[in-house]
């Protein structure tokens, strides 16, 4: 069978471009690297996602030095989405910028285009405020009192309204998959609301092995070819795999058919890797916690303009407090730490360099090059965003202890397949095409030019629906119309 379109990956871009295009009539085929998470309760289980990392990625990467690091990937229908902390926020207008003195390109669309997407994610997704808790609420209160430049926020998080009802969940939705399908993942609500429409295929084990081109044409694909030799036609194909391994897919198929040289969108496959600056801080108080969801503030400060302080969920926060703690202390001492521990995540916009970038090479591991020295502001509003945090902590009798999320903490990957107007200096344009390649579009977070200082995962369902919701517009058919004639 030959497909409308093939969609690699089943994240929040790839299921939600499948979402729409299966509506419009499309024959559609979603691959997915990964299988259905179980459902027996395993996903919940501390041991088996925390302690054994039963659900990540195995696979081996290597960072700039050639040391070995394996990022933590989650291979499943509904990609990331299923384990997120449910965090889904818009970028704010100006992040649709440029803002040159932070690094940060600017988009090829801005905010109002994006804008009814946004509304159409959130209503699919559920978003939602929920009640401040009396722990956050205590501390934030206190932050306020002795600096007023903070400022607090409503966390919308792709909850059920009904969570609370069932303690265990709404205490482990944070880095946790839900049983009862409590959280707003891809799978959740975009994919099981066109399940049963015989135009869409699901097919999941299926790892993409190579784009193939078209007969006599290498800037147009045939199809894709998987691991297990399989192989798939279609008119359109999407790279929703994300910023890690959508990257490879193109770059080896740019060498491979001899378009490397000839199109100038070749030099930036890879580069402008991002993935936020971030610590998790754990704040001791001399109280035990007794928040259940934590999650449902964000804090701003007027002196680190391109930063943010969100919550982490209850659960989340007490089992990392267990799982650090030396082995040979008795879990009797460190179970009433844990119980007093309130979670912080904190996270600084990135900013844009060329040499940071994820590259794919023959008969080698891939590599993740990542150098903080290339982005000096970020870290440096970084790392006084964190000093300034722990001293107000310790003032209102907290005991902080931070920790920088290492370069395996790939949940925030974006940025190697940026989007912009020029082929010179990006890889897909406005419309998600690749520059040069006349039915090949992106839907993933490699997209995004800025990272911004909220998670990504919101604006990648809205670009998603975008995108798909142009694949049939007149613009789209001229656009190919020309590309096929020059």
């Amino acid at each position: 069978m030959k497909y409308d379109v093939i969609i690699i990956g089943s994240g929040a871009g790839g299921s939600a471009a499948a979402y729409h295009l299966t509506q419009t009539g499309k024959k559609v085929l979603l691959l997915e690297k990964g299988l259905p998470l179980p459902r027996d309760g395993s996903t919940l289980d501390v041991t088996t996602v925390m302690r054994r990392g039963a659900y990540l990625s195995k696979e081996p990467w290597e960072d700039r030095d050639g040391k070995h690091v394996v990022p933590e990937e989650h291979f499943n229908l509904g990609g990331k989405t299923k384990w997120y902390g449910a965090a889904l926020l818009r970028f704010a207008r100006h992040e649709f910028e440029a803002d040159p003195a932070h690094q940060c390109r600017a988009w090829p669309i801005d905010y109002d285009e994006l804008a009814p997407f946004y509304d159409e994610a959130e209503e699919l997704l559920g978003v939602r405020p929920f009640a401040v808790e009396p722990n956050l609420q205590k501390l934030v209160s206190g932050l306020r009192r002795i600096d007023d430049k903070w400022q607090k926020h409503i966390l919308n998080v792709g909850l059920s309204p009904d969570i609370l009802e069932y303690p265990e969940e709404a205490r482990s939705f944070d880095g946790f998959a839900s049983v009862r399908g409590l959280k707003s993942d891809a799978e959740k609500c975009l994919l099981d609301r066109v399940r049963g429409k015989p135009n869409l295929t699901i097919a999941t084990g299926k790892a993409a092995r190579a784009l193939r081109p078209h007969a006599g044409n290498p800037t147009r694909l045939a199809g894709v070819e998987c691991e297990d030799g399989s192989c798939y036609e279609a008119d359109t194909v999407m790279l929703a795999a994300g910023a890690l391994h959508s990257p490879r897919l193109l770059q080896s198929y740019l060498e491979q058919s001899g378009l490397a040289d000839a199109l100038p969108a070749y030099r930036n496959v890879g580069r402008y890797y991002k993935f936020h600056v971030l610590t998790a801080l754990l704040a001791f108080s001399h109280r035990k916690i007794t928040d259940v969801l934590s999650k449902t503030l964000l804090l701003t400060h007027g002196a680190f303009p391109h930063s943010t302080v969100q919550t982490l969920g209850g659960n989340l926060t007490r089992q990392i407090v267990l799982t650090q703690a030396p082995t040979f202390v008795p879990s009797a001492l460190i179970e009433p730490l844990a119980q007093r521990a309130v979670g912080l995540f904190l996270q600084t916009e990135d900013g844009s360099h060329p040499d940071q970038r994820v590259v794919a090479a023959a008969g080698s591991l891939p590599r993740i090059d990542n150098d903080p020295a290339r982005l000096p502001t970020a870290h440096a509003e970084h790392r006084q965003l964190t000093r300034a945090l722990r001293g107000e902590l310790v003032r209102l009798g907290y005991v902080p202890v931070t920790k920088a999320i290492p370069l395996s903490g790939t949940a925030h990957a974006c940025g190697t397949l940026i989007a912009g107007n020029d082929p010179a200096s990006s890889v897909v344009d406005a419309e998600g095409r690749v520059h040069g390649l006349e039915n090949v579009y992106v839907v993933d977070g490699s997209v995004l030019p800025r990272s911004s200082r909220v998670n990504p995962a919101l604006t990648i369902y809205a670009w998603a629906l975008r995108v798909a919701s142009r694949i049939d517009s007149p613009r789209a058919a001229a656009r190919a119309a020309a590309a096929a004639a020059a």
